[in-house]
């Protein structure tokens, strides 16, 4: 599924084309997502300007006077920037049609996306309010991460994996950034010395940026607002790499299974 830079990748190719534009239309083809989307939207979004637009943790906010436009694009989703002469395919169940004649698309074959209405303070919602820290803002450190790891025995890559903890981190980057860090997913959080946690918090950042700078990772179905893939699978160093040679040392990257997720890591160069 989409992860944080590709669900910030496709926050930076909508927000120019909607910020500041009038909503002329609402167009639902297909209201049963993940959670049914609002009947009334048309009636609440016509003739309303779009402010501004964020991204909280995987989820994209279209901030409007009267409240937020909640987008999520679940598994298979993905939103593009068309024009209105531009048809409809079978999976595209969601338009958000502005004045001067440009639609944002929600496509979403498997339909675990979601498109939700939330008037008032968006933080307050139930899928934000328990929410930790964003990956990308300095209030995320080494620090942080060290006093969140403390007595805690559960593998250090669920824990960064933990939305309480810090959010977006999801499994793709969580192998990735211990690679790069050094440490081995199955190790105890709470062994972790303070300069481990700071490095990686460090590494977390720096994997989640270039892969946002490469547009993201696709695997499956994700494309970004222009239908293009993302090329940050080109430069995994563990992901999905099972008995190739370790880039770093030759030996074979290992497979387990954790919570239901597998992790890929170095029994070398990860300890």
């Amino acid at each position: 599924m989409p992860e944080l830079p590709e669900v910030e990748t496709t926050l930076r190719g909508i927000a120019p084309h909607l910020s500041g534009q009038v909503v002329a239309d609402v167009i639902i083809r297909n209201a049963q997502l993940r959670w049914p989307i609002p009947r009334n939207l048309p009636k609440l979004l016509r003739g309303q300007p779009v402010r501004n637009l964020e991204r909280r943790a995987k989820y994209l906010l279209v901030h409007f006077d009267h409240g937020t436009l909640i987008l999520h694009l679940g598994m298979s989703g993905s939103l593009r920037i068309l024009t209105t002469s531009t048809p409809p395919d079978k999976h595209d169940h969601f338009d958000l049609v502005l004045v001067n004649g440009i639609i944002m698309r929600l496509r979403d074959p498997r339909r675990f996306g979601a498109v939700l209405w939330h008037e008032g303070e968006v933080s307050r919602h139930p899928l934000f309010a328990k929410l930790g820290p964003e990956p990308l803002q300095a209030e995320f450190d080494g620090d942080l991460l060290y006093r969140a790891t403390r007595k805690r025995s559960a593998a250090i890559k669920l824990v960064v994996m933990d939305n309480h903890v810090v959010v977006g981190v999801g499994n793709i980057y969580a192998n990735e950034a211990l690679f790069r860090a050094g440490i081995k997913p199955q190790l105890a959080a709470g062994k972790l010395s303070r300069a481990r946690c700071e490095r990686l918090a460090a590494e977390i950042r720096a994997t989640l940026n270039e892969s946002i700078a490469l547009g993201g990772s696709s695997l499956r179905d994700y494309v970004d607002s222009d239908g293009k893939q993302g090329y940050f699978q080109q430069h995994y160093w563990v992901y999905g790499r099972t008995n190739e040679a370790c880039r770093k040392c030759g030996t074979a990257i290992k497979q387990i299974k954790q919570g239901q997720r597998s992790s890929f890591f170095c029994p070398v160069c990860q300890r």
